[in-house]
């Protein structure tokens, strides 16, 4: 794998996004073992992306606009569902003492949903990583899963640290129960923000 493959797939990953939001809000609101499961959760939301363009069904999605559209609006139906989720007392900012009343099948199930419903990671698979094949490489499916796999790697690694980080300031959240409702309204205005992105953006 090239320095540059690996350099694009950690600002691709990095860069704030649902999952990584995502991970932040579970950590705050019911600590560390939330957060490491909401960014498995979130990284298993990239594998449907990953088999579809292997089987080609994302290059039909790139050619579609109306399937394409129609999981754009679905994912930006679904943050909107995540935002006004936020605000609830429920939501993923819940604050839970220790590790009490911890449900990791809902973790779990928003993780999957936030990146299942992003169309952009199934064009990522189609037009990005096959750029990264050598035109005469012997194996270009065992090419392409490896680097699958190291950007699947390195989106669990970085959206965990960002909810250890999170987590660690848990307990600061839970002395001035005030800041938790900036932090949902934040949170919530966050998710709003990346649904009008994507509804906006351009394929």
């Amino acid at each position: 794998m090239s320095p540059d493959f690996l350099f694009i797939c950690f600002i691709v990953v990095a860069s704030p996004g649902t999952g990584a939001l995502y991970t932040m809000a579970a950590g705050l609101g019911q600590g560390r073992g939330a957060s490491v499961l909401a960014a498995f959760a979130c990284t298993l939301g990239i594998v449907p992306h990953l088999a579809a363009a292997l089987l080609g069904l994302a290059a039909v999605l790139h050619a579609s606009a109306l399937a394409y559209e129609a999981l754009r609006y679905a994912g930006v139906a679904y943050l909107l569902y995540m935002a006004w989720q936020t605000l609830q007392a429920d939501g993923p900012l819940r604050l839970a003492p220790g590790t009490a009343r911890l449900r990791p099948a809902r973790v779990i199930a928003d993780g999957i949903l936030l990146n299942l419903l992003n169309p952009k990671l199934s064009i990522f698979f189609v037009a990005f990583l096959p750029q990264f094949i050598a035109p005469g490489e012997p194996a270009p499916l065992t090419a392409m899963l490896e680097m699958s796999g190291m950007f699947m790697a390195m989106t669990f690694v970085v959206f965990a640290l960002y909810g250890v980080f999170a987590a660690a300031v848990r307990g600061q959240v839970l002395a001035r129960p005030a800041i938790l409702g900036w932090l949902r309204r934040g949170f919530a205005a966050a998710f709003v923000a990346l649904g009008a992105k994507l509804a906006l953006s351009e394929r």
